[in-house]
C-alpha cells in the first residue's frame, strides 16, 4: 500500500462539538487507519493498475487535505507508469474542519486527472453508498466509465436542501444510481458480487487484451471458448498490492 503514513493535522485549530484532533483520534482508533483513503498497485484481472478506495467509517470518507493528495498520488502514479486508475468512491464530502482547503482538492485532483486523461489513459470511477458532496462533484463523475453499485445514494446537495432551493418537488428515487442511470449520468449499476469480474473485462477491452472466462460472467460461450488456450492456471485477486 501507498503513503500509509499521510495523516491530517488540525491547521485551523476547528472546534465543533469537539476538537478536530478528538475526531481524528477516534477515527484512526475505530478503523486502523490514518485517514480516509488507501491506495496500492495493484493487479487486476493481469493488468496492472493504480486503485484507490474511501474508507467510510473514517469521518464519513470525508475529503480533506491527505485525501485529496491520496487521490491526487493515484492519478500521477497512474499517468508516471502508463497504467490505467480506478478510484472506488464513498464519501459524504468536503471535510468542514478543514474549510477551504477541503474545497480545493475539488480543483486539484481534477487537474491531476485531466493530465491522465490527455495522455489517454483508462480511469474508472466506482460510485458506492454514499458518494455526495464535494466527491460527487469532482473526480469522482469524471471516470471514462462510471460504475455505480445498486440503490446508491449519489448527489452534490441533499434532496431536502435541492427542493428548498428550487421550490419544486424531486422526482421519485432522485439521487440514486437507478435514476442516474436512466438519465446518462452513469454508465452501468453493478453490484459488489459482480464487479471483479466486471472491472477485468473492460480493462481488457481498454487495452484489447483476451477475456478471462473465469473472472468475466458477461463473457459469452463463443468467446469463451476462443480464448480457452490462452487462459491462465490461476486468476489474480482484484487487489493485490505489489
Amino acid at each position: 500500500f501507498h503513503d500509509e503514513g499521510l495523516g491530517s493535522i488540525d491547521m485551523l485549530g476547528f472546534v465543533d462539538s469537539q476538537p478536530y484532533p478528538r475526531r481524528l483520534a477516534a477515527a484512526r482508533k475505530k478503523t486502523g487507519r490514518m485517514d480516509a483513503f488507501i491506495s496500492c498497485t495493484a493487479d487486476v484481472g493481469g493488468v496492472t493498475c493504480e486503485v484507490g478506495c474511501f474508507d467510510f467509517r473514517f469521518m464519513g470518507g470525508s475529503m480533506g487535505a491527505v485525501v485529496g493528495e491520496h487521490v491526487t498520488r493515484v492519478f500521477e502514479r497512474a499517468l508516471k507508469h502508463g497504467r490505467p486508475a480506478i478510484v472506488v468512491s464513498a464519501s459524504g464530502g468536503a471535510r468542514m474542519q478543514e474549510g477551504v482547503i477541503s474545497l480545493m482538492q475539488m480543483a486539484k485532483t481534477c487537474a491531476a486527472l485531466a493530465r491522465l486523461q490527455d495522455a489517454g489513459l483508462p480511469y474508472i470511477s466506482v460510485l458506492t453508498h454514499p458518494t455526495t458532496g464535494g466527491v460527487a462533484a469532482s473526480f469522482s463523475m469524471l471516470g471514462d466509465l462510471i460504475i455505480a453499485e445498486p440503490e446508491a445514494l449519489i448527489g452534490f446537495a441533499g434532496a431536502r436542501v435541492i427542493e428548498q432551493t428550487i421550490g419544486e418537488s424531486l422526482p421519485e428515487g432522485f439521487q440514486t444510481s437507478e435514476y442516474l442511470l436512466d438519465h446518462g449520468m452513469v454508465d452501468a449499476i453493478v453490484s459488489r458480487g459482480q464487479l471483479r469480474g466486471t472491472l477485468i473485462r473492460l480493462l481488457r477491452q481498454f487495452l484489447a487484451l483476451p477475456s478471462l472466462e473465469a473472472d468475466d460472467p458477461l463473457v459469452s460461450r463463443s468467446e469463451a471458448a476462443r480464448n480457452h488456450a490462452q487462459k491462465p492456471q490461476s486468476t489474480p485477486d482484484l487487489v493485490k498490492p505489489e
